[in-house]
């Protein structure tokens, strides 16, 4: 049987069945047991308000008061920003004054809001505070303040302004119906340190000139072989969660499943085995130190990794200069063997080309001819790597989480085969 408890308040049992058939994330921890007397095994599944283990995790509790405490300020309007943009940072700064410095900020936002000509619905506006987002992932206080405001609203960061969409209607507009109307501007900036003119930072022609040159790539010979690809690599993840069962330990799905992408990406992408279910090779952590830096610097007031003595000193900075250097490395000497095999190869290149040995897209494209600098390739090869894996973990973790939340689909999921 399996006990799926969510935020510490919600337990339901369902049937048994081999681990292997249904994976059940909880988003603090998954808690593998052995049963007694028969050797299936017991599934528990513990969300953010249980560890799964019967005690109360300090760390679950304090993330959970800060969470509650960060809910009651969002609604309770302390976030809520009142006329143009630039109103509630400035606002904000006159309030720290004392009472002089709060009556001038109450009456700037009060004439800043009438005066104000409305040609069509107001969009609601959320003043971001990074000291109430510090120590937890950014989607989380997002979630809250979607719930608050909607599915659209202007997030304020200081000088920086961001229109958070959620809204499946008004997503659909912006990506394909109107895509062409809207330019990637800041997501190019700042993942133009790690991504270059990859294919998520860049736009226009050279998006259009990359997408086609690697789209090709992606033919059904190349998906038929990535399906025994996906099950190899998730056959070992099971292989590892199962020995996490018999000795009894509590694993954390986010992880294993950022290790089972990469597995994935680098023998799909590169035809190089990471392995990292196994060992930790430092690449899993050098792409989150990456991602973590493009996630402060697309909030930061001030661009200090600009800054020429600052971003020498800062530790922050080196260790993401160390990362950077991990991943760039790695990439460079992939590529430089997947050349030499290139070169070795009696090639004849056709639309459904794929060699059988390494039919990666990195190969495709050498072999294509694909008249590339190495910068772009590079440049290319590092989206798919970091921006491929992270989002395939993330939508894994969601989903088997979303499981956890609900009984009767692990139940039907359990027994489809």
């Amino acid at each position: 049987m399996a006990t799926a408890t969510s935020n510490g308040n919600l337990s339901s049992t369902i049937a048994a069945a081999p681990l292997r058939r249904l994976l059940c994330y909880g988003q603090g921890q998954l808690r593998l047991t052995p049963a007694a007397g028969c050797r299936r095994l017991l599934l528990r599944c513990s969300a953010s308000g249980g560890s799964g283990g019967g005690g109360s995790d300090p760390v679950l509790e304090e993330r959970r008061r800060r969470q509650t405490e960060l809910s009651a300020r969002i609604t309770s309007g302390e976030f809520t920003a009142q006329g143009p943009a630039w109103v509630a940072p400035l606002a904000a700064r006159l309030a720290k004054f004392g009472p002089p410095g709060e009556l001038a900020a109450a009456l700037l936002t009060k004439l800043a809001g009438s005066g104000v000509v409305r040609n069509g619905p107001e969009i609601p506006q959320a003043v971001g505070s990074l000291g109430a987002v510090a120590g937890q992932a950014f989607f989380l206080p997002l979630y809250d303040l979607f719930l608050t405001y909607g599915g659209i609203f202007r997030l304020n960061f200081g000088p920086k302004s961001f229109l958070i969409i959620s809204d499946p209607a008004i997503a659909k507009h912006i990506l394909r119906e109107n895509s062409k109307g809207y330019s990637k501007g800041i997501l190019a900036e700042i993942l133009e340190f790690v991504m270059g003119t990859g294919l998520i930072p860049a736009d226009g022609e050279i998006w259009r000139v990359r997408r086609r040159a690697v789209v090709p790539a992606l033919h059904q010979k190349y998906v038929t072989a990535m399906i025994g690809l996906f099950g190899e690599a998730s056959d070992r993840l099971c292989h590892k969660l199962d020995k996490a069962a018999l000795d009894g330990e509590d694993v954390e799905m986010e992880s294993l499943f950022s290790r089972l992408t990469l597995d994935v990406i680098g023998k799909a992408v590169f035809n190089y085995d990471f392995d990292s279910l196994s060992y930790d090779n430092g690449i899993v952590e050098a792409v989150y130190v990456t991602l973590r830096e493009a996630e402060m610097r697309s909030t930061s007031p001030i661009p200090t990794w600009e800054i020429p003595i600052w971003k020498d000193i800062s530790p922050r900075q080196k260790k993401v200069n160390e990362a950077l250097a991990l991943i760039n490395n790695t990439l460079d000497e992939l590529i430089a063997m997947c050349k030499r095999l290139v070169d070795e190869e009696d090639l004849q290149f056709h639309e459904e080309y794929m060699n059988e040995q390494d039919p990666s897209i990195l190969h495709f494209l050498l072999a294509s001819g694909d008249d590339v600098s190495s910068k772009q390739l590079r440049d290319d090869l590092m989206t798919m790597l970091i921006a491929g894996h992270e989002t395939s973990a993330a939508v894994l973790t969601w989903t088997f989480y979303l499981l956890s939340k609900v009984p009767i689909c692990c139940f039907n999921c359990i027994h489809m085969h």
